[in-house]
């Protein structure tokens, strides 16, 4: 069964786009509007998508629900699994008490929620994203966070702010490897355009991440440390894209801004605590000093009231032994990350991951086994490319490889190391999977509608609309990246689907197709915060699932807003600094 996709079946593009946007549209309508639970959100969107691919843009059935099932399998090993094995870390961490210790080496150094904000979410955030991506920094950062007195809305909001910036270059440079991979350019250039790019939205984040939670007077006083945090991570994201790799970007930007900012911490202090009215307070204050607190709606100077927080202290080697876990996380994703260690599980956990033909040469296109009447049987046409090109469908099952597998591991020898027994491990992951199965279910389906969307055409169809924007397309053209992330909750998804299309139609319009290509990139981490999947795991990992809508209405403003500024810095890039758009680089060896 062969199939080509239809990218105007009704006649009139504004049409054909408004059919196709449907899946969106009942997506987030059931999910902002009417508060469905999500799971239930991403099966109605998926179920939606299957309607339209078959009803509309004539698609075969069987290949509308191949593409899902195979959407959902991705979902389940690529995503699901990672995000499952970080909060199964992050559960033995708390069963040990080493959590504790951890938030309290945490609360050691600051009581001030703003710059706690700034450690945990932003920084150590930016870490995890590096090392795992997918979900992980939120689930993790956000448990985080409540383990240190934020209110779960809060915990949830905040990190799905910070976790933008870094998600271009999440999973050891994931999405950036996918960019290259579809868009044919080099790699090198991709991956300095967009550290071209980022590191102005890497200044403006930790500015925006504490003006959201306070106002300008009290965000303007800790305006040193946001400014440590926001330089140096931006310095190091510039540089190590440039002149490194595209690996270890967000790993190196979330180390040097953490200790930047902890050094920075030992020679500087705000004037004032800031606290969140719903912190408790010191019940042993002084009448006088009682009411200046409540005068001042939360605020205690520091300064005036020592032993304010009370917080207990611990010995180096406790502190250490308490980071230990996400120690062992960092080391274990960064050998599960590199060529040599991944090409050999694969070979050998995956027969069907490097097949040599009977011409001596290795077979080309992805990686794993064809999935039963999918593969090549779908073609996408002009314009989306320059001539019909097949759609590969090779499912990699990769288990050994994967990065959740490289999580797990991580998590049971940190158990073992804190002193837990196999029966133990098995408990807490029961628990973790009991906590965690709508989650799963939700990211999975997402990915099955985001397959749907793929290899239906439906996401040609909203990006060819985009395209029609004429000379203000490097500004639309990185909302089509934030299109793709709202999506499929995913930057290497977005790259894969749109990036392409970026290169075709900047080259029609006289634009760097470099410039643009990594623009769907830079433009789809701020569509990061409100794509269902990231705010599941967000209300899945702080305990408040159910408030899902509430958290996206939150979100969304911002989400364009950082969008917007985004596309005004490619703007720049395409009209006033063209010279600044890389060509030929090459990595340092």
């Amino acid at each position: 069964m062969q199939w080509t996709q239809i990218y105007d079946p009704l006649g009139h593009w504004w049409l054909s786009t408004l059919v196709a946007a449907l899946p969106i549209i009942v997506l987030f309508g059931l999910l902002a509007g009417l508060k469905v639970k999500p799971h239930w959100c991403a099966i109605a969107g998926a179920s939606t998508a299957v309607a339209v691919a078959i009803i509309f843009f004539k698609m075969p059935p069987t290949l509308a629900a191949l593409s899902f099932g195979y959407g959902v399998a991705f979902g389940v090993l690529k995503i699901a699994w990672i995000v499952l094995a970080a909060v199964y870390l992050y559960d033995i961490s708390v069963e040990t008490g080493q959590f504790e210790i951890m938030k309290e080496s945490v609360a050691g150094i600051t009581a001030d929620r703003r710059l706690q904000v700034l450690l945990v979410a932003f920084c150590f955030g930016a870490f995890i994203e590096g090392a795992a991506g997918f979900g992980a920094p939120v689930a993790i950062a956000g448990a985080f966070m409540i383990g240190l007195g934020f209110k779960p809305f809060h915990a949830a909001a905040l990190n799905l702010i910070a976790n933008t910036a870094p998600v271009a270059w999440g999973a050891i440079g994931t999405p950036v490897h996918a960019l290259a991979a579809v868009t044919a350019l080099p790699e090198s250039d991709l991956n300095a355009m967009i550290g071209r790019i980022l590191p102005f939205t890497a200044v403006i984040v930790p500015f925006w991440l504490v003006r959201t939670m306070v106002n300008w007077r009290d965000t303007f006083e800790v305006f040193p440390a946001i400014a440590v945090v926001g330089i140096s991570f931006a310095l190091t994201q510039f540089f190590w894209s440039n002149y490194v790799d595209s690996n270890l970007v967000d790993i190196m930007g979330g180390v040097v801004s953490l200790a930047a900012v902890l050094i920075f911490l030992r020679f500087w202090k705000p004037k004032k605590i800031w606290r969140f009215d719903y912190d408790d307070k010191p019940a042993a204050l002084p009448p006088t000093a009682s009411k200046i607190a409540d005068d001042m709606g939360g605020e205690w100077p520091a300064e005036k009231f020592d032993g304010l927080v009370k917080v207990r202290t611990y010995t180096a080697g406790q502190v250490f032994k308490a980071w230990t876990p996400f120690a062992i996380l960092s080391l274990f994703v960064l050998v599960w990350g590199l060529p040599t260690v991944k090409l050999a599980m694969n070979q050998t956990t995956t027969p069907a991951f490097r097949v040599v033909l009977a011409n001596g040469k290795v077979r080309p296109g992805p990686p794993g086994w064809d999935v039963p009447y999918l593969h090549n049987a779908i073609s996408r046409a002009a314009p989306v490319v320059t001539k019909p090109t097949p759609e590969a469908a090779r499912y990699d099952f990769n288990w050994l490889s994967a990065t959740g597998t490289g999580c797990f591991f991580a998590a049971i020898v940190s158990g073992f190391l804190l002193g837990l027994g196999p029966l133990q491990l098995m408990k807490i992951f029961w628990r973790t999977l009991v906590r965690m199965r709508l989650a799963m279910v939700a990211i999975s389906f997402m990915l099955g509608l985001g397959f749907v969307t793929r290899y239906s055409g439906l996401d040609a169809v909203l990006g060819l609309a985009f395209t029609r924007t004429g000379w203000l397309y490097p500004f639309f053209g990185t909302f089509l990246g934030w299109l793709g992330v709202a999506l499929t909750g995913s930057d290497t998804s977005s790259n894969a689907l749109f990036g392409s299309l970026q290169r075709i139609t900047s080259q029609q319009l006289g634009i760097d197709p470099i410039l643009m290509c990594a623009a769907n990139s830079a433009g789809g981490v701020m569509g990061k915060m409100v794509d269902a999947q990231s705010i599941t795991i967000a209300t899945a990992a702080t305990e408040q699932v159910g408030n899902e809508g509430i958290i996206f209405r939150f979100v969304v403003w911002h989400s364009v807003a950082l969008g917007s500024i985004v596309g005004i810095i490619v703007l720049l890039y395409a009209y006033v600094f063209k010279w600044a758009v890389p060509h030929g680089l090459t990595f340092v060896k």
